[in-house]
């Protein structure tokens, strides 16, 4: 199995799991919490029967990754990616980041710059700031944030179970677009996550990454749904299109939080008019 070393915890190594197929240029696909790459199945069909090389990895404490009790910081999680670039010697990709993946392609363009990435994506992305501030009122209130973090310690498998419901607007889309045997393999791969990690991550959901977006200078796509119950399209999305130069906004109709799995066909379409621009 293929791991890039990130750093070191106790003389142990903490090492990142990755795949990386195909040829052509190079998309490096970032998902999302509690997940790990497995969540990009879909996308990775469609970007390499498109003559893409795809690159998926897991974020440190999830899926295949070590499981460190450090590093979830968007600063840290920056440097990962930027480990795996420089592991892999990428030049002239393109990034792509799911809801707090999107932390990480905001942070990562932010203190790194774009000279060798060519097109970012936000997917239900939390960029530019989900925390409510005097000068961000649509905000969540922090609150929220330590209520799940409270929760998690609690009970974190019974916690996964509810997010991962409103994660699908399993609710409505149960049944159709999406079963209840992939709702339960989601819940299989975010319960192997760290404990440690699944709770910190949390935390970092609120950083602020409007200065991160102001140095943004490349086609930026925006894709989001109109009814993702865990970050709102207002709260996010249209505020980071808003926010970012040359960007484009697309809006998913229904479309939850898990629209790459449940709204799969438009989401990829989107992505690939974009990428192929």
């Amino acid at each position: 199995m293929p791991y890039v070393t990130v750093g070191e915890e106790n003389s142990e190594p903490i090492q990142l799991y990755y795949e990386d197929h195909g040829t052509g240029q190079p998309v490096i696909l970032i998902h999302g919490w509690p997940l790990s790459g497995r969540s990009w199945e879909k996308q990775t069909r469609a970007l390499l029967a498109a003559g893409y090389r795809v690159i998926t990895y897991d974020r440190r404490g999830f899926g295949a990754s070590s499981q460190p009790i450090s590093g979830y910081d968007y600063d840290t999680l920056a440097e990962d990616l930027q480990k795996i670039v420089q592991k892999l010697n990428l030049s002239k990709f393109a990034l792509v980041g799911f809801s707090m993946g999107g932390g990480e392609v905001a942070r990562y363009i932010g203190k790194y710059g774009s000279s060798q990435v060519s097109k970012a994506v936000f997917m239900s992305a939390v960029p530019p700031c989900l925390l409510k501030q005097p000068d961000n009122p649509k905000g969540v209130d922090q609150s929220v944030f330590d209520g799940i973090q409270k929760a998690i310690v609690a009970d974190r498998p019974k916690v996964l179970a509810e997010f991962l419901s409103k994660f699908f607007n399993v609710d409505k889309l149960g049944g159709t677009r999406i079963s209840d045997e992939a709702v339960h393999d989601n819940w299989n791969t975010a319960v192997g996550a760290s404990p440690i990690g699944s709770h910190d991550c949390v935390g970092i959901w609120g950083t602020d990454f409007r200065g991160d977006l102001a140095k943004f200078n490349i086609p930026t796509l925006v894709i989001h749904g109109d009814s993702d119950q865990a970050v709102p399209l207002e709260v996010s999305g249209a505020q980071t299109h808003a926010l970012v130069p040359r960007s484009e906004l697309v809006v998913i109709k229904e479309g939850p939080h898990g629209l790459n799995w449940t709204h799969a066909d438009e989401v990829n379409k989107a992505l690939l008019q974009f990428l192929g621009s």
